[in-house]
């Protein structure tokens, strides 16, 4: 009997690293079933099989060799390749590391969104957004003009910078923050990823509400923009 395996995504609504999973799975064309916790109100499975408490988690169901968990969307990412069909990183190892280090780069846009979405410190959230400018300009000297990251091919980088654009077209339903204002390639790498298959099935169709929800919750710096281009 060969060995058959079924993987089950545990996710929450809005988690961007859930989404680089998603894509991931999307991507290597493999069915996954998606189960979503409340993290505000976990249930006790999920913190037998979560230590950090924290989604993703990764499920894998093995015919052969029973039930496998995988925390951590990294660790997940580089599970995928090692045991996937349709490899998302190069072949060539300066070339891996390379798209890792942009990975690295891409989680660390969204700790400033994430600070964008929650500041009620007005300093805050103005240095956020100028470090976001500064590493979407580093983002444009390194693109081509070609759609992706690495040209024609999609890859992990791509999967991962995917959920940070996806928070700007909620944003920008209510404030113009500028970021992208002159980067030429990195707005048209976003529309290319935005019309990605993968990407846009990542979530659900009321994202963008449960996103607004989020951020008028929070009170912060955001939510009052957001107030202010309701009231005008």
């Amino acid at each position: 009997m060969s060995s058959q395996r079924r993987f089950t995504l545990v996710s929450s609504p809005l988690c961007p690293y859930v989404q680089r999973a998603a894509i991931a799975l999307n991507e290597k064309g493999v069915p996954f079933e998606r189960i979503t916790v409340d993290l505000d109100n976990k249930p006790a499975w999920f913190d037998v099989i979560s230590p950090l408490g924290k989604v993703p988690v990764l499920i894998i169901d093995d015919n052969l060799n029973g039930r496998e968990v995988i925390f951590e969307s990294a660790v997940i990412l580089e599970y995928l390749e090692e045991t996937l069909p349709n490899p998302l990183h190069p072949v060539h190892p300066i070339e891996r590391a390379r798209h890792r280090s942009w990975i690295e780069i891409g989680s660390s846009i969204l700790a400033d969104i994430w600070a964008l979405e929650t500041t009620t410190d007005r300093a805050v959230f103005d240095t956020k957004l100028d470090a976001l400018r500064l590493k979407f300009a580093r983002a444009e000297h390194e693109l081509g003009w070609q759609p992706y990251f690495a040209g024609e091919k999609f890859s992990l980088v791509d999967a991962v910078f995917a959920p940070a654009f996806r928070y700007f077209d909620t944003f920008e339903k209510f404030a113009d923050l500028r970021v992208f204002d002159g980067l030429v390639k990195v707005k048209a790498w976003r529309k290319a990823l935005a019309e990605r298959p993968s990407v846009r099935h990542a979530v659900a169709p009321s994202y963008g509400d449960l996103l607004y929800a989020f951020i008028q919750k929070k009170n912060g710096v955001l939510a009052g923009l957001a107030q202010q281009a309701k009231a005008a």
